[in-house]
């Protein structure tokens, strides 16, 4: 669905040429869904722009749903549905009326446009607000609106840009539910950016990171976890002498990312920790280390990110100054 080799975009900032998109390899296969993640400023929206044919690139070749964004970007959106970060309803327009006009930009006759937009809002649970105004309706309910006007055309590929952020716990596990329900039932390959580390965690089947416009992690949630963070192993001592002796023996764990000691207490990160606590505990007893208490933490991605960038998604790090242009403030200035 996806194929991008070299994409490269670049801007010009006060005589100074900034490089947003640094040359990345991509590729998304039909039916996946691939979470896109990365710090504020790194080149996410960026790239979504780039791939949804928003801006075009200073270098390099991308095919997205089997068409080029630089010679075929009509046919790219034709076959592309993008749920932004803002909601694409007008406030005071009808739920049902905005998914049969967005069909009807797409080039569907009127009756076609209705069937789509009752199947549509049956699959997502708002045919009761069909005549509803959309600026009545629950932020949730908003999101599934624009999810149906993005998939009203049946694209095979659909890109959401942050689609829970700002919905409250419980609206955000409603639209993940009807999220998987459309694609299931419309096989949709899907391409989404959040900052909800959690939702790429537990519902994508592939994580690609990006930081200073590159990507620097391709793979799935868990091979991350345990090949970048490892898992945190915490003892407690009976002596803060104890800890240098467990140092020693922690040296030898094949793949030890960290070890720390803080008085009695020390944490050490490995990969595979449930593995390797029972022969670590063997190693120390030979060494007379005294361990009072034993567990292993499974990391997060969250750890996976201080892991890879030294900082997290969650950190608000970037500003109106030292964002890229065209994410601060969503405007373009070609290089």
């Amino acid at each position: 669905m996806i194929r991008a080799r070299g994409l490269t975009k670049s801007f010009k900032v006060k005589k100074e040429t900034i490089t947003a998109v640094d040359g990345i390899d991509l590729d998304v296969a039909e039916g996946e869904l691939v979470a896109f993640l990365g710090p504020n400023g790194a080149g996410k929206s960026t790239t979504l722009r780039l791939l949804t044919t928003l801006a075009d690139p200073t270098a390099g070749t991308a095919t997205v749903a089997g068409h080029d964004i630089a010679r075929e970007p009509a046919a790219v959106r034709r076959r592309i549905g993008y749920i932004g970060q803002g909601n694409g309803a007008g406030h005071y327009h009808h739920v049902r009326d905005e998914v049969v006009v967005q069909g009807r930009a797409y080039g569907l006759g009127w009756r076609d446009a209705g069937r789509r937009a009752d199947e549509l809002l049956e699959a997502l649970q708002l045919t009761p607000m069909a005549k509803r105004t959309a600026g009545t309706l629950s932020g949730g309910q908003r999101r599934r609106l624009d999810i149906a006007m993005g998939l009203v055309h049946a694209p095979p590929l659909l890109f959401l840009d942050e689609p829970s952020t700002g919905l409250d716990p419980q609206n955000r596990a409603n639209l993940w539910e009807h999220v998987l329900e459309v694609r299931e039932r419309f096989g949709t390959t899907l391409f989404l950016t959040t900052h909800y580390l959690d939702e790429a965690d537990t519902f994508a089947q592939r994580v690609l990171v990006i930081d200073h416009g590159r990507v620097i992690a391709d793979d799935t949630p868990e091979r991350l976890k345990a090949d970048l963070a490892g898992d945190t192993i915490f003892l407690g001592l009976d002596t803060p002498d104890d800890a240098a002796s467990v140092g020693d023996a922690a040296a030898g764990l094949p793949g030890l990312h960290e070890f720390v000691a803080d008085g009695t207490e020390v944490r050490l990160r490995v990969p595979g920790g449930n593995r390797v606590l029972p022969e670590f505990l063997r190693a120390l007893d030979q060494r007379a280390v005294r361990v009072r208490s034993a567990e292993v933490a499974r990391p997060t991605l969250d750890d996976v990110f201080l892991a890879l960038t030294g900082r997290s998604l969650r950190e608000e790090v970037a500003t109106a100054t030292d964002a890229t242009p065209g994410e601060a403030d969503n405007e373009e200035v070609p290089a």
